[in-house]
C-alpha cells in the first residue's frame, strides 16, 4: 500500500491551505507570541520528528497522520527559512539559492538511489524518508522564495501569489494536454504551491499599511485550519462511500 495521499483535486486543494497554514501558524509563534525564529526553528522541528516518526512507523496510509506531517514541515520550514534569511542575514535570494541546491541534491540522491522520483509507490522506509525531507526542503524554500517575491521583488502580497498562482495554472495544463513527465510536473507544482501559500499567508495576515488584509496570525490560521479538516473529513467520507 502506497504510505502517501494520491494525488487529486482535493489533495491540491489541502496542500495549499497546510502550507498556508504553515506559513500563518509560523508567523504566530516566532512573531505574534515574540518566541523568535530560532526557538520556534527548535520546537516545531521537534514537532516534525516526532510526527515523522510516527508516520514511518505506522503499517499502512492514515491521512490524518500524513496531513500533520505535511503542516508540521511546512510550519517548521517558515521558521527555518526566516531564521536563515533575518536572524542569520543571509537575505531572500542568498536562502533560496542554498535551498534550492539542497533540494537538487537530494532529488537527484532519491533519483539515484531509488530509480524514480514518483510518489504512486511509497511503501519502503528509504523511499518514505527520501520523500519527507524533500518536502521538508521544498516548503522551507517555499517560504524564501516567497518573500522574496513580497519583498525584493517589489510585487507585493497579492502580485506574488498571482505570478505564482498563474504558473501553477500552467502546469496543471501541461500535465493535462501534454507529454510531459508527470513526475516533473508534480514536482514542480509541489514545490510552487508552498511559494503561493507564503504569500498568500503574508497577504490575509499583514496589515493594510503593508499591503495586507490584516486577519492577523491567529485568525487566518483558525480559518484555514477548519477549511483544511473539512477538506479531509468530506475526502474520507466520500472514499468510504466509494469503497462500501
Amino acid at each position: 500500500m502506497n504510505k502517501v495521499a494520491s494525488i487529486t483535486l482535493a489533495f491540491w486543494i489541502m496542500k495549499i491551505c497546510a502550507t498556508t497554514l504553515g506559513e500563518t501558524m509560523g508567523d504566530m509563534l516566532s512573531m505574534t507570541m515574540n518566541v523568535g525564529y530560532a526557538v520556534s526553528t527548535i520546537i516545531l522541528m521537534g514537532m516534525f520528528v516526532a510526527t515523522l516518526i510516527a508516520q514511518v512507523h505506522s503499517k499502512a496510509f492514515h491521512p490524518y497522520l500524513y496531513w500533520l506531517v505535511i503542516l508540521s514541515t511546512s510550519t517548521a520550514g517558515t521558521t527555518t527559512s526566516d531564521f536563515m534569511d533575518r536572524t542569520l542575514q543571509l537575505g531572500y535570494a542568498t536562502g533560496s539559492a542554498i535551498l534550492i541546491t539542497l533540494l537538487a541534491g537530494i532529488l537527484l540522491l532519491w533519483r539515484f538511489t531509488m530509480g524514480s522520483l514518483s510518489v504512486n509507490n511509497i511503501q519502503t522506509r528509504r523511499a518514505e524518508l527520501f520523500y519527507w525531507f524533500t518536502v521538508l526542503i521544498s516548503n522551507t524554500l517555499g517560504t524564501a522564495l516567497g518573500d522574496f517575491l513580497s519583498d525584493d521583488s517589489g510585487l507585493g502580497f497579492l502580485g506574488g501569489a498571482t505570478l505564482i498562482g498563474g504558473i501553477i495554472a500552467m502546469i496543471a495544463l501541461l500535465y493535462r494536454f501534454t507529454r510531459v513527465s508527470h513526475i516533473v510536473l508534480f514536482w514542480a507544482a509541489f514545490v510552487l504551491t508552498r511559494p503561493f501559500g507564503a504569500t498568500l499567508g503574508d497577504l490575509l495576515t499583514k496589515d493594510m499599511a503593508h499591503q495586507g488584509l490584516g486577519f492577523g496570525t491567529v485568525g487566518s490560521s483558525l480559518v484555514l485550519l477548519l477549511i483544511l479538516g473539512a477538506t479531509l473529513v468530506y475526502t474520507q467520507r466520500d472514499s468510504q462511500v466509494k469503497a462500501a
